[in-house]
């Protein structure tokens, strides 16, 4: 059964020409998996600068989730400084309905 992970990355210092470039095949990629996310999208400062990207994604484990972030190109052009991968239990909000208790 598959679980939510929550991925968060923070781009490397100057990576943002590079994260340009490679933007068209990275959103190829997100379109192609978007059965497998739960939401999706880049990280921006106070002054709107990309710092990095935050999915939630369905997988069966951390390892999945990770080998599908390996598959992006953002990840293969090594824009990412660090990768942080938890497991995640929507509890509350919109996305759950209200409250899970």
């Amino acid at each position: 059964m598959s679980k939510f992970y929550a991925i968060i990355t923070h781009d490397r210092p100057g990576a943002t020409p590079t994260r340009m470039e490679k933007l068209k095949e990275h959103l190829a990629h997100v379109e192609a998996g978007l059965d497998r996310l739960a939401v999706a999208g880049p990280l921006r400062d106070a002054a709107g600068n990309f710092t990095g990207s935050l999915l939630i994604v369905k997988a069966e484990s951390e390892a999945e989730a990770r080998a599908l972030l390996e598959q992006d190109p953002y990840y293969r052009a090594d824009i990412w400084s660090d990768i942080e991968i938890h497991a995640f239990g929507a509890a509350a909000g919109e996305w759950v309905g209200g409250k899970t208790w």
